[in-house]
């Protein structure tokens, strides 16, 4: 009876892509930690159903491809957490990532039925993976030639996956979702782009720039990101597609590196350009990265970093001479971290964190906080549109 209920609209259909801060490495179990802020105990509420478990949607649907290496899948369904970061691409990982709060927002909506297609992959740039026809062949590098890296054959190869499947479900969209209506049909509602960190850390095509010049390091990718823009409209036959842009903010708002920055300003660019006016929003992602559990984070590293220097006898460290027993570096380093992390924090930083810094610490307050700015951009974008 839901579906014949919602049925009476086109199906809403909304494109997420990117690499893995798309796919999402947010383990469920750091969802709690969301209620532990008063600032987000109201977003913890809007993902909870009334057993108190995280929510399952009654009108999202979503078709997730991805896959590592060659093994690429499909996994679809109602939209619940499982839809992260997977290693089978039909099997609940048990994470989340901006999609679940996206669609649970789009669900609230109440636009119609919704159909989410997600397609990313771990570890993606796109000046090579992503690169999109209009932003012409690769220029191989010296570097490139010399080890024999990035065939001409295989750029773009990732474009292609996720243009075919966003295709291939768009060709018949009742095979994932039972709520659409052949006679209402669809509409192609918007688009989602996150990703950015391989690009941000290739020096291989985009050269380091003397110290105070790292504006410039990046030009090419603002550049290319507004023809991948142009292509995913030209391709899907939707010139003005509303197009979101996620900014990678990956260290909050002091990510202690000139080159992070001037990148956030490279990713953001298209969207103040002329053709993009109204129908591209740039969301900065920086202020919903934890600065608590980053603080914490940052601790850690300093043992890990110990941990290296003990191991291979550096020069400052206190086993600079050699003669420091495995047991006695152990004990070491325990007494190091003791000194430096309270178990207080070491508590929060089990709740709230799961993954790497490059992964937003795996933590489901940012990826939720992501996923429902994402999600009102996109409705912002379409109401100013209607």
């Amino acid at each position: 009876m839901a579906a014949c209920a919602v049925a009476a609209k086109p199906l809403q259909v909304y494109i997420l892509v990117g690499q893995s801060n798309m796919e999402g490495h947010a383990r469920v179990e750091t969802i709690d930690y969301i209620g532990e802020d008063p600032a987000t105990a109201p977003l913890l509420k809007r993902m909870l159903g009334p057993d108190g478990k995280p929510a399952a949607a009654k009108n999202v649907w979503i078709s997730y491809h991805t896959g590592i290496g060659d093994k690429n899948g499909e996994g679809f369904g109602p939209l619940t957490t499982g839809y992260g970061s997977r290693q089978d691409p039909a099997k609940d990982g048990g994470k989340i990532g901006p999609e679940y709060t996206f669609g649970l927002a789009m669900e609230r909506a109440g636009a119609g039925p919704v159909l989410l297609i997600k397609a990313a992959w771990g570890g993606k740039s796109l000046n090579y993976d992503f690169r999109s026809p209009g932003a012409g062949s690769y220029p191989r590098t010296k570097t490139d030639l010399e080890k024999d890296k990035h065939p001409l054959a295989d750029a773009g190869h990732y474009y292609r996956l996720m243009m075919a499947h966003a295709k291939q479900v768009l060709a018949n969209p009742g095979r994932v979702c039972p709520a659409y209506d052949p006679k209402e049909g669809y509409e192609l509602a918007g688009f989602v782009w996150f990703q950015g960190f391989n690009d941000m850390v290739d020096g291989n095509f985009y050269p380091k720039q003397p110290k105070g010049q790292a504006g410039k390091r990046f030009t090419a990718y603002s550049d290319l990101l507004a023809a991948l823009i142009r292509d995913v409209r030209k391709d899907l036959g939707a010139p003005k597609l509303p197009f979101v842009i996620g900014v990678m903010g990956v260290g909050g708002k002091d990510p202690g590196s000139e080159d992070n920055l001037a990148f956030r300003e490279a990713m953001a660019a298209p969207a103040d350009l002329p053709e993009f006016k109204g129908n591209v929003t740039a969301v900065r992602t920086a202020p919903f990265w934890d600065e608590k559990l980053g603080a914490i984070q940052d601790k850690k590293e300093k043992v890990r970093q110990m941990a290296f220097e003990l191991k291979n006898k550096g020069k400052r460290s206190a086993n600079a001479d050699g003669k420091m027993t495995d047991a006695q570096q152990k004990a070491y380093l325990k007494d190091y971290e003791a000194k430096l992390i309270t178990p207080e924090e070491a508590a929060t930083l089990k709740r709230g964190a799961s993954n790497a810094g490059y992964h937003y610490l795996g933590c489901a307050k940012t990826f939720a906080l992501m996923g429902e700015a994402f999600a009102e951009a996109s409705l912002r974008m379409r109401a100013a549109q209607k």
